[in-house]
């Protein structure tokens, strides 16, 4: 069984989020959404993010969702996962998800990194605008699972 690594902060978990999961599903046969604490972000409840997930996949045994606190490789390791893989929307996130797939192969025994490009409808949306909208009480479920 090939696993993989969906790590992230998901704050919020958006549908662009889903979408990458449901896109590596046809080539992993498991995918591990691995809701991470980011201190630079200063979010530190993940759990509620967490359970939001979970009732997200509920249906789907081949989804863990499962929060963490140590290194992404680490997360992979404990799963015996063969890849990390990360959304990418644009140059930047390529760059910024390049460095990150360099260390985490040398950190991480050899783990590879597996690029999903977002699809066009999803470049501009972020977690970020999310929570601003979300913040001045706009509704935000047309970019929510």
């Amino acid at each position: 069984m090939k696993t993989a690594i969906f790590p992230g902060t998901f704050n919020p978990f958006t549908v662009g989020h889903a979408d990458i999961v449901e896109r590596a599903l046809t080539i992993f046969d498991k995918v591990v959404i691995g809701v991470g604490y980011n201190p630079e972000k200063g979010d530190s409840n993940i759990y509620p993010r967490v359970a939001h997930i979970k009732e997200v996949y509920e249906d789907n045994p081949n989804v863990v969702v499962e929060a963490y606190t140590d290194l992404t490789v680490d997360l992979a390791r404990r799963h015996d996962a063969t890849a990390i893989v990360k959304g990418v929307r644009s140059v930047k996130d390529y760059e910024y998800e390049r460095e990150q797939a360099e260390f985490n192969r040398m950190l991480g025994d050899g783990i590879e990194t597996v690029l999903i490009f977002s699809r066009p409808e999803y470049t501009s949306l972020t977690s970020s605008i999310v929570r601003t909208l979300q913040h001045f009480g706009k509704d935000v479920s047309e970019y929510l699972p």
